[in-house]
């Protein structure tokens, strides 16, 4: 599955590129702040984390860019008791394709679909009387959508700031989609 994701992003990005003005790669990382949000009406608290990965660019015309991304992400959640902490860490490869518009040279607003695999997972039960592991078997893929802004400096650096709206169930019970707000510093080689 893995080499998959590498194969898709390989051809979609020679692919867009073929037909692209002006293409650029680059390496982008940053902060995650994960939850996962559970039959639409409950969401747990937030699992600190970090996502960091390489992008290709293409610009269709001056205003108009596709971009497509491979990261590592940390994701998943804590729910805090006045005695217990259950933290769900759960480690993707994700892969997103964004449609980036510049209203300007340097502002950008984005979005587009992402699809994940999950490659790890840990749960951390911390209570008064147990500590411990809990094994629960999330489901390995996640899919979604982004929508973000950023800001790109004419010498390739650029900031931003991405959500993303989880649509695949992690687990089979109460509907618990992903929930992730990530800021990033990217570098255009």
């Amino acid at each position: 599955m893995k080499n998959l994701f590498f194969t898709t992003f390989g051809a979609l990005f020679l692919s867009i590129s073929t037909f692209a003005q002006d293409s650029n790669f680059g390496i982008k990382g940053g902060y995650n702040l994960a939850a996962v949000q559970y039959d639409d009406d409950f969401e747990t608290g937030q699992r600190h984390g970090f996502h960091l990965g390489i992008y290709g660019e293409s610009f269709l015309n001056e205003n108009i860019a596709l971009q497509i991304e491979f990261l590592y992400s940390q994701q998943g959640y804590e729910l805090e008791t006045n005695n217990a902490t259950f933290t769900q860490k759960l480690d993707y490869l994700n892969l997103p394709l964004m449609l980036k518009l510049y209203p300007d040279n340097n502002f950008f607003l984005e979005a587009g679909p992402q699809v994940g695999l999950a490659i790890s997972h840990k749960e951390e039960y911390k209570g008064l009387f147990f500590d411990g592991l809990i094994e629960t078997e999330p489901d390995n893929f996640d899919w979604g959508i982004n929508f973000g802004a950023g800001f790109k400096t004419d010498s390739g650096v650029s900031f931003g700031a991405r959500y993303h709206l989880g649509m695949g169930d992690i687990y089979d019970e109460g509907n618990p989609k992903n929930r992730v707000w990530q800021f990033s510093v990217g570098f255009d080689f």
